[in-house]
């Protein structure tokens, strides 16, 4: 039960900080290497906090029993007691640095398989298409093969260590008998045979918690690699956090003090922002653009261009360099990210659905919607055939991450999911890219509808999508090298125009084939 519910407690801790830690925390860490931490660590650790510290009171408690009964046999023999104990101490010291360098090892690699699992598992399409099953499955034994020699040496020094514990146990016992045998032989030690082997008996009393130290000290070894892994995370400190007057304010993600909430108008600001995600690579460099309420701008550029960094530093994903972003007038930092990302809806290019039904994965950007709330927008964008289609309708299972629908369905489940609770500020990245040519048509035409009343930002690379926008931005290299209407841009003839003629010429070629 204190297992349990110590299991429970850490692992609720640790998944609600990770939904703190920003996109950067996952940019560095994989999958795999977060599981082994909120899974087989956290278990490692429930069960010696748990069982370890009940064992430990246990031998501690005999141990000291022991000890007294042993003085009061006979002081002299229990000296042999006092002698060892020392000897036992320094063995344990030295086997515990090894095996904690080893425990690191075997948990490090541990980690990589479980991500090479999780990789084989999610990508096992993609694999079998490029046919390289082969491959993967000698990239996974190598590295199974490796985590199998380093756990051989841990446990054949765990093995060392044990033994050597019992080793040195056999000799105090067989030195006990020998010198009180002797003492036996002389009465006037007054030492018995009885009293003897009652002692005898005692020390295998005494080593046997000591025995059971060595298993605890190994156990409280391997937890306190998995405690390093733990807190490792639970210590990290999220790069973008809101400060103590917007929480007293505004409230956390979790405890939303609502009724201090402004409306969110929509005049967009980016002052002189810099941005780069490492010190060699700068991403944005005293970047300038200001959006007024109710306009929509569509991003274009090369890829690596800064587009999608863009729209992620206004959603507050990333923290910038320098500079500001305003919204309203206000800076991003003085009002809190969860009013920010309620007033958010933001679909990605390549969209995520949770396990569950879809009427539930559309739920999740209104929780307290009703049916006909999500009918409606589905009937906005287009996804009410495909829905209705189904057996069970809105309440068909979508499979492990959509896995039972097509992209494009997965696309407008996205678009209703982030349309629904008909946020101020929409951001489209590329988010029309997976769904065919008649199926986008009919989309544009809903968003066209929906962000009449909301600030947008579209990331495009089908620019036939953008013609209709307020402004279009055209990227290079973290700064704006064109700016305008499609109209406007269309006359200068520049990057855009030459961009916009070659996707026409390769639209038209396209439908000549077909």
């Amino acid at each position: 039960m204190l297992e349990m519910k110590f299991y429970s407690k850490i692992t609720r801790r640790i998944f609600h900080h990770l939904q703190e830690l920003p996109f950067s925390f996952y940019d560095r860490n994989s999958v795999g290497w977060l599981v082994a931490r909120v899974t087989s660590d956290t278990d490692r650790l429930g069960r010696v906090v748990s069982w370890g510290l009940i064992d430990a009171v246990w031998a501690i408690s005999k141990l000291v029993f022991v000890i007294v009964l042993l003085l009061i046999v006979n002081p002299g023999l229990a000296l042999i007691v006092v002698i060892f104990a020392p000897l036992l101490l320094i063995i344990g010291t030295l086997f515990r640095k090894v095996l904690i360098v080893e425990y690191r090892k075997s948990r490090r690699i541990n980690s990589k398989i479980t991500g090479e699992l999780n990789e084989g598992i999610s990508g096992a399409v993609t694999t079998k298409s490029l046919v390289v099953e082969d491959n993967y499955r000698k990239e996974f034994v190598t590295l199974t093969e490796k985590y199998r020699r380093v756990a051989k040496r841990s446990a054949l020094m765990t093995t060392l260590y044990y033994q050597s514990i019992a080793f040195l146990t056999g000799i105090a016992i067989a030195l006990t008998a020998f010198i009180g045998g002797r003492m036996v032989m002389d009465w006037k030690t007054g030492l018995t045979f009885s009293m003897l082997y009652l002692f005898i008996e005692s020390m295998r009393s005494f080593f046997d918690p000591v025995l059971s130290f060595a298993h605890i000290s190994n156990e409280i070894k391997h937890a306190q690699v998995a405690a390093e892994r733990i807190f490792n995370i639970l210590e990290l400190d999220p790069d973008i956090s809101d400060s103590a007057e917007v929480i007293k304010k505004y409230g956390t993600a979790t405890n939303q003090h609502r009724d201090n909430w402004e409306e969110l108008v929509g005049h967009i600001q980016f002052c002189h922002v810099d941005f780069s995600y490492n010190k060699e690579e700068q991403i944005l460099q005293d970047f300038n653009l200001e959006v007024f309420p109710g306009e929509s701008v569509a991003i274009v550029g090369e890829t690596g261009a800064g587009k999608s960094t863009l729209v992620n530093l206004l959603c507050r994903f990333y923290k910038v360099t320098g500079g500001q972003i305003l919204i309203d007038g206000r800076p991003l930092e003085e009002r809190s990210s969860a009013w920010l990302h309620a007033n958010l809806g933001y679909v990605q290019q390549t969209p995520h659905l949770f396990s569950g039904t879809i009427i539930d994965n559309i739920r999740y950007g209104k929780l307290d919607a009703n049916e006909e709330e999500v009918r409606r927008v589905c009937q906005l964008v287009g996804a009410d055939k495909f829905i209705e289609a189904f057996e069970k309708g809105y309440y068909s299972e979508v499979g492990e991450g959509g896995n039972k629908l097509s992209q494009g369905q997965k696309q407008l489940i996205s678009f209703a999911r982030a349309l629904i609770g008909n946020p101020r500020l929409v951001i489209l990245d590329e988010a029309t890219s997976s769904v065919d040519t008649k199926t986008e048509f009919d989309l544009q035409q809903a968003i066209d509808a929906v962000l009449n009343n909301s600030t947008s930002f579209l990331i495009a690379h089908r620019l036939s999508t953008i013609v209709n926008v307020s402004k279009i931005i055209v990227m290079k290299k973290g700064k704006i090298i064109e700016l305008g209407t499609h109209q406007q841009l269309m006359e200068q003839k520049g990057y855009y125009y030459n961009l916009f003629i070659k996707q026409y010429i390769d639209e038209q070629m396209h439908e000549l084939k077909f």
